[in-house]
């Protein structure tokens, strides 16, 4: 680690992780001129020489460090929730860009579940606009549902994928409302990068740049603004003084461990290794984990079911076209009396590509398939449609974080993962399997294969304002070590019911509004 900016100097922030949170921290706090020093686990990619249209060597782009999983519902880890480089996720999300609505953050005052975030929409609002603006969001003129109906700062895009024009063509057979859905991605030029040409790679990272990511938006601005970011480098450990304040980190560059001095420590490590690294950072003061007072770190962590329906048609789909979701419901999307659950759904029409299409219908419900079914299906790969589901999934104790026997390479313990499905979460499944089916019928279609799946990882280190029953205030800030944050989607309360992106991204600029006034203050050291 030769010619560092900040070695042996005590910044006024260290920020674990280069995600979608990571990286908006970054931008913002460097920008208002405090030191920075930014670490994440993978590399610092150039998307024109290491993305590829492959889809088996972007694999890369997520975490494929092992994670022990366990439960009735183990997970899949790996590049369907986890980032690991810098930009982390929003390198290969599918840039679906939707706002929680009003309903996600008070789940027990409108159904009687859970806990209410200490939070409303009203509270995200001028962030979820600031977000869209800076990153060019592209969407329809009139957006049905939620409490924002549009416009967007960049149109629509157009044209649509058939695969999106065969959902939506099903959905107004049977009275649905569909829409386009807003996106991360550019319909037309923004800041030097150029529109969408529907190549279709956005999960095997976008070598146009037409798609947004914190490694090509927000890490450069910040360190333009000044920030240091140091890629490559595996935090092992938060540092903690007598005075129960944290005072660094622990990071390991090619084998060597070193350390980087700060006021202020946030961690932005997404829900699997933030909660493992609070865990991991037990001291003789902290015996239980950091920021473990109330026991909650590790536990409700969510993710979204994301079961998968597959329809043969006798026209030609090609799910290759086109960015993989373009056309979207969400008339599903509250609790609705006459159902046998509470809260609800998102659909989208969601395309793939080849290798993705093949691994999916090899696990699907009933059974795999494989041999000359598995040949047959993948010859007629052009003429399947697919419709996704993001689900809410409610937040149970027993899906946790937590630390495994075994260790990494780093000798650390790593990170076990347990999930179940609960009651209320299987009938939600049920109920949008048997729609998401109506809908690719109505269109023509003969559903073939349904697939389990999940996605969005969320939970772990929950906000709340009762120390006793949560790791972090609404600002990100931990309940017992004033100057360590956590802001990452760990920090929900709740799952919702769609893409969590954009709320991610807002929340994160909503404290770093919050550390840059405390700054301000000359609190800094203090209170924070």
């Amino acid at each position: 680690m030769i010619n560092r900016k900040f070695a042996g100097e005590e910044v006024d922030a260290v920020i674990v992780g280069a995600g979608a949170a990571g990286g908006v921290l970054a931008k913002e706090l460097s920008e208002a001129g405090m030191s920075v020093v930014v670490l994440d686990a993978g590399p610092f990619r150039d998307p024109q020489k290491d993305f590829a249209s492959d889809e088996l060597s972007m694999k890369n782009l997520g975490w494929q460090d092992t994670r022990i999983v366990d439960g009735n519902d183990p997970l899949e880890m790996g590049h369907n929730n986890s980032g690991r480089g810098i930009g982390g996720g929003t390198v290969h999300f599918t840039a679906v860009f939707l706002r929680f609505h009003d309903a996600d953050f008070k789940a027990r005052t409108m159904d009687g579940v859970t806990d209410d975030w200490p939070i409303g929409y009203e509270d995200l609002e001028p962030y979820y606009s600031k977000i869209e603006k800076e990153i060019a969001v592209s969407g329809p003129k009139h957006f049905p549902w939620g409490n924002y109906h549009g416009p967007y700062p960049y149109p629509e895009r157009e044209p649509l994928s058939p695969n999106a024009y065969m959902f939506m063509n099903g959905c107004e057979k049977l009275g649905i409302r569909s829409s386009v859905a807003p996106l991360a991605i550019l319909s037309a030029p923004f800041e030097g990068r150029p529109p969408c040409i529907n190549r279709g790679f956005c999960n095997q990272g976008c070598m146009p740049d037409a798609k947004f990511s914190t490694l090509i938006v927000h890490i450069p601005k910040a360190i333009k603004a000044g920030a240091e970011v140091l890629a490559d480098c595996m935090v092992t450990q938060v540092l903690m003084g007598q005075d129960g304040r944290a005072k660094g980190i622990t990071f390991v560059h090619d084998g060597k461990t070193y350390e980087q001095k700060a006021k202020l420590v946030i961690l932005s490590a997404y829900v699997v290794e933030t909660p493992r690294l609070l865990l991991n950072s037990a001291n003789a003061q902290f015996s239980n984990g950091l920021a473990n007072s109330s026991g909650w770190v590790g536990k409700s962590m969510m993710v979204h079911s994301s079961q998968d329906v597959y329809a043969k048609f006798d026209d030609e789909i090609r799910l290759y076209k086109g960015t993989p979701v373009l056309a979207t419901t969400q008339d599903f999307y509250r609790t609705d009396p006459n159902n046998n659950f509470v809260r609800g759904y998102t659909l989208h029409s969601h395309g793939v590509r080849p290798v993705g299409f093949a691994n999916g219908i090899s696990q699907a419900k009933g059974g795999p398939i494989w041999g000359e079914r598995l040949r047959e299906a993948l010859l007629d790969y052009n003429y399947y449609g697919r419709v996704t589901l993001v689900g809410e999934v409610l937040p149970s104790e027993t899906n946790r974080v937590t630390l495994a026997d075994e260790k990494d390479e780093y000798g650390l313990p790593r990170a076990k993962v347990t999930f179940s499905y609960g009651d209320n979460d299987r009938k939600l499944i049920d109920h949008a399997v048997g729609n998401m089916s109506a809908i690719l019928e109505a269109a023509g279609g003969k559903v073939e294969f349904v697939i389990p799946d999940t996605a969005h990882m969320m939970g772990g280190c929950r906000m709340g304002n009762d120390p006793e029953s949560s790791v972090v205030n609404s600002y990100g800030q931990t309940h017992d070590i004033p100057n360590l944050f956590v802001c990452d989607a760990s920090i929900f309360v709740t799952s919702g019911a769609g893409n969590p992106t954009n709320t991610v991204m807002s929340l994160a600029l909503r404290t770093a509004d919050y550390i840059k006034e405390k700054a301000k203050k000359l609190e800094l050291s203090r209170s924070v």
